[in-house]
């Protein structure tokens, strides 16, 4: 039972990756044949207030000549935040300053524990359950690498991490269903109520991290607004 579990997690988790946020409705139905009942109707209904706040964030936030929008999907190394700060870097060097561009990294599906408190990544084991190991322990982690980095996180020690490329304009958000979602199945896994885990996820956004609908509604709305789309998952 609990290989079937896992293969039709897998399963479900594998056509989202490929776009099926956008008709979260079917999808989200067709996952209560696959898993349980209580897992498909135990996605928690967003906050409206919260999700129409995303526009607002988005058009008052990005800014300048120079627009680039990271679509972080996978965890890869921290890549969409990596990227973010390369492109902060190189654009000085040519001359542009912070403030005449932004860089707007979309963190989604698999990459979502990077928008969270180290105090989630302890509590529901999210270095374990989303296959994300120290470069130096080999280990699952049980903290944050990439809001705050620590020697060693980043490949290269001089990227910077979330929260100070947030203090250079960079702006960083998450996806709302994948919060669902990923919460409904740690939930079901550790016996809790999925209403109750996405609470507390929600709760654990690090600040100034912009919850959005979902990560293909922020990725459009970002190139919309004169973004240019990078792939930053694996």
């Amino acid at each position: 039972m609990e290989n079937d579990n896992l293969n039709s997690r897998r399963t479900f988790l594998g056509s989202l990756a490929l776009g099926a946020a956008a008709g979260s409705l079917s999808l989200l139905t067709s996952c209560k044949d696959e898993t349980s009942t209580e897992t498909a109707d135990a996605v928690a209904a967003p906050e409206p207030e919260k999700l129409h706040e995303a526009d607002e964030w988005l058009k008052k936030g990005i800014k300048g000549k120079h627009r680039i929008v990271y679509d972080g999907s996978t965890p890869h190394d921290g890549f969409a935040i990596a990227w973010n700060w390369a492109f902060y870097l190189t654009n000085n060097q040519t001359g542009t300053p912070d403030e005449d561009m932004t860089a707007v990294s979309v963190i989604r599906h698999k990459a979502i524990p990077f928008a969270l408190e180290d105090r989630l990544w302890e509590k529901y084991k999210l270095g374990e359950f989303f296959g994300i190991n120290g470069n130096v322990t080999k280990e699952p982690l049980l903290r944050n690498p990439y809001y705050e980095p620590q020697e060693g996180d980043f490949i290269l020690p001089p990227i910077e991490g979330i929260k100070r490329l947030q203090e250079r304009g960079a702006m960083f958000c998450v996806c709302d269903l994948a919060l669902n979602v990923y919460s409904g199945f740690i939930a079901q896994g550790m016996g809790l109520e999925a209403a109750d885990v996405y609470k507390d996820f929600v709760s654990g956004i690090h600040p100034g991290i912009q919850i959005v609908p979902s990560g293909v509604w922020a990725l459009g709305r970002a190139q919309e607004l004169g973004c240019g789309y990078i792939f930053a998952g694996d």
